[in-house]
């Protein structure tokens, strides 16, 4: 069957291989550097605000960008849509990158309390709820959609890469410098991103392409966005599947896992084992993708998949020390890193350029605005009922994602472009 989405334009030249091409790997040195230097913030925000407050107080700012990123989230689909997701994402650096500088700077001539730390918070939530869905339409402008599997691929190494780094650059910067100099060198970090941005060459989509996806106000342009997603064969089902399986991963990965450590006694050493082997096997599915370039049967592997880590994140309350539960966590990491490989990939390809501000901003709605609702629901149901009933029903939603992916003919027999 053929996979070319409605709207996509098949006269533009094709791309070099993206691990081979100079300006994707601009794009993803660009990308890179931003998300370290949101790993070195998030080090700077959580230090800065413990210091100055109660643990409750710290609490409030750490959560305070989560409201305005979920509810502006689908209109930053339409402004990335509207104006270009380069535009939108080098814009969104540079207000990022001021913000965390200037609060850099008001903590190293004064100890202000927590308002600053606060309003930081939301100017972030505010912005993200713009890059985010600029960020997943970039990729479309720069390589072509046979690329779009592998720089997926390429885009979970950075995430990877980020994590790795940004943590302990982040406490080595409190350490020497204290909250002020972990803000500066975020900014600093989040700047690096804007030149290589501005130096990345866009693929022009055709104007019949803008114009049919572009109605004549903004509120038009989001409905349009809907529709065309709830009309479509295969990213509506494909939306459904990501909410499921993100409704059931969110909370035991997460809250779950910490609850699960603590009542085993494995320690905050046994837990950090546990996450490495979980990002270790992310790690290798990325890799895979970014050596691979695709594979074959996307939609059955996104939906297989999906259903494989439901039973592992379901044994996972059941293993019987710290290295069984390692080794879990490793085959889930993988598990999950290529199932949302596969729907990151099928969304890319999927969907017509000129709607993926839009795309984007849905699924990301879908992964940060409601999947983080499971973690106060698995904690209070964990306290109830014990990891083992919790984490077997959290496993029954994620594997439901699998089994829609499998139920929808369009979707199951879904490809990625060669």
């Amino acid at each position: 069957m053929t996979t070319t989405a409605p709207g996509i334009p098949e006269r533009l030249a094709p791309a070099p291989p993206a691990h081979r091409d100079a300006n994707v790997l601009r794009w993803l040195a660009a990308y890179t550097a931003s998300m370290i230097g949101d790993s070195v913030y998030y080090i700077a925000l959580s230090w800065a605000a413990v210091q100055a407050g109660t643990p409750s107080q710290a609490g409030v700012v750490m959560a305070v960008s989560a409201v305005p990123r979920a509810l502006l989230m689908l209109g930053g689909g339409v402004i990335a849509d509207r104006f270009g997701p380069r535009r939108v994402v080098i814009g969104s650096d540079a207000v990022r990158c001021a913000a965390a500088l200037a609060v850099a700077a008001l903590l190293f001539l004064t100890n202000p309390g927590l308002w600053p730390l606060a309003l930081l918070a939301l100017v972030f939530g505010t912005v993200d709820a713009v890059f985010m869905p600029a960020v997943g339409a970039l990729p479309a402008r720069v390589t072509s959609r046979d690329q779009l599997a592998r720089v997926q691929g390429m885009r979970g190494l950075g995430i990877r890469v980020a994590s790795v780094v940004g943590a302990p650059l982040g406490g080595l910067a409190v350490a020497v410098g204290g909250a002020a100099a972990a803000f500066g060198l975020a900014g600093l970090l989040i700047a690096v991103s804007v030149p290589l941005l501005v130096s990345v060459r866009l693929r022009e989509l055709p104007p019949d392409d803008q114009a049919a996806a572009r109605g004549d106000t903004a509120w038009r342009d989001l409905v349009a966005g809907l529709r065309y997603i709830c009309r479509h064969r295969v990213l509506a089902p494909l939306m459904l599947a990501i909410a499921l399986g993100d409704l059931g991963f969110v909370g035991p990965l997460n809250v779950g896992l910490t609850l699960l450590a603590d009542e085993r006694g494995w320690g905050a050493s046994g837990m950090g084992w546990v996450l490495a082997g979980f990002g270790t096997g992310a790690g290798a599915a990325s890799l895979l993708l970014t050596v691979r370039g695709r594979l074959p049967h996307a939609g059955q592997v996104a939906a297989y998949t999906i259903l494989a880590g439901s039973v592992a994140i379901g044994a996972l309350a059941f293993v019987p020390g710290v290295l069984a539960a390692v080794g879990v966590a490793l085959l889930i990491g993988l598990l999950a890193g290529l199932s949302g490989a596969m729907c990151g990939a099928l969304l890319q390809t999927q969907a017509a350029p000129a709607y993926l501000g839009r795309v984007t901003a849905v699924s990301g709605l879908v992964s940060l605005g409601f999947a983080p609702l499971s973690m106060p629901l698995s904690a209070a149901a964990i306290g109830a009922w014990g990891t083992g009933p919790v984490f077997v029903v959290s496993a029954v939603v994620c594997g439901l994602g699998g089994v829609v992916a499998l139920s929808v003919r369009d979707l199951r027999r879904a490809e990625l472009p060669r």
